[in-house]
């Protein structure tokens, strides 16, 4: 089996997800690919959408398992990512020496 690249992904969605997204002033994020599943993130005002996961299974999902047929599962990231908590962590920092 093929490796996939990210590149690849990036491709893909940029043609085909992306622009969908963009109607609703949102966009995707990849988080990571590791052993055939991808870890995507709505981002914009797809990101904690109720209809998520509906656009996962419907926009995302077909557009790439139809390009990389390979890939097992698409997953889709919620919750605070790591560099957000990171930004506030510095934040809190900053108004404190204030």
């Amino acid at each position: 089996m093929a490796e996939i690249s990210l590149e690849e992904i990036e491709k893909v969605l940029d043609e085909k997800v992306r622009p969908e997204l963009a109607y609703h002033n949102g966009d995707i994020r990849v988080e990571k690919l590791e052993k055939g599943v991808l870890h995507v993130r709505m981002t914009g005002n797809c990101n904690n959408c109720p209809s998520a996961e509906l656009t996962l299974e419907n926009i995302v999902d077909t557009a790439l398992t139809e390009a990389f047929p390979e890939l097992e599962e698409i997953v889709l990231v919620t919750g605070v990512s790591d560099g957000m908590i990171e930004n506030m962590k510095q934040i809190l920092k900053m108004r404190k020496s204030n």
